[in-house]
C-alpha cells in the first residue's frame, strides 16, 4: 500500500454512532470520536425519525413530523459540537424516517465511507438494548461492516484507556 493510499484509507475511515435516547449513546459517542481521532478518521451520526402515523387530521400529522425532523437536527447539532471537541473535525449528520434496524442497515448498504459500527450495550441488566440484540441475532447477517459494542457502563477515563 503506498502512502497516499494508506492516507485515504485512514481519512475514510467513518465510525457511525445511531443516535437514540438510550444514556448508553453517550459511551458509544465517546468510544467512536476517540477512535477517529486517534486514527485521523471521521464520525458520522444516524438519528431515525419514527414515522408518524397516519390520521385523518393530515395538517397534524405534517406538523408532527416537522417537530420530530426540528428534535432531530438540534440533537445532532449539539452532539456535532461534542465530536468537534473530541476529533476538531465535524462530523457526518444523517437523519432518516423508518425503524431504526432498517434504517441503519439500508445506509451501511448504501454509503461506502462507512467503516464501522459503534454501539454500546445498555448499562441495565435488562439485556444489551434491542438495537444490538437485533443486530448480533436476526439481522447479523444483513451486516455489511464489522460493528464495535461497548459496555455502556464505561467511564470517560477507561475509554480513553481503551481507545
Amino acid at each position: 500500500m503506498t502512502e497516499a493510499s494508506a492516507e485515504t484509507a485512514r481519512r475514510d475511515r467513518v465510525f457511525l454512532v445511531v443516535v437514540d435516547d438510550s444514556a448508553e449513546r453517550a459511551v458509544a459517542l465517546r468510544y467512536a470520536a476517540l477512535r477517529a481521532a486517534k486514527s485521523g478518521g471521521r464520525v458520522a451520526l444516524l438519528r431515525v425519525i419514527e414515522p408518524v402515523e397516519q390520521s385523518e387530521w393530515a395538517g397534524i400529522g405534517a406538523m408532527m413530523a416537522e417537530e420530530r425532523r426540528d428534535e432531530a437536527e438540534a440533537t445532532l447539532a449539539g452532539l456535532a459540537a461534542q465530536v468537534r471537541d473530541i476529533t476538531g473535525g465535524l462530523p457526518i449528520l444523517i437523519t432518516r424516517e423508518g425503524k431504526v434496524a432498517e434504517e441503519l442497515l439500508a445506509l451501511l448498504e448504501e454509503d461506502p465511507r462507512i467503516s464501522i459500527l459503534v454501539l454500546a450495550t445498555a448499562a441495565n441488566a435488562k439485556g444489551p438494548g434491542p438495537l444490538v440484540t437485533a443486530l448480533t441475532g436476526k439481522l447479523a447477517g444483513r451486516m455489511t461492516v464489522p460493528m464495535t459494542i461497548v459496555p455502556g457502563g464505561m467511564s470517560d477515563a477507561e475509554l480513553d484507556r481503551v481507545t
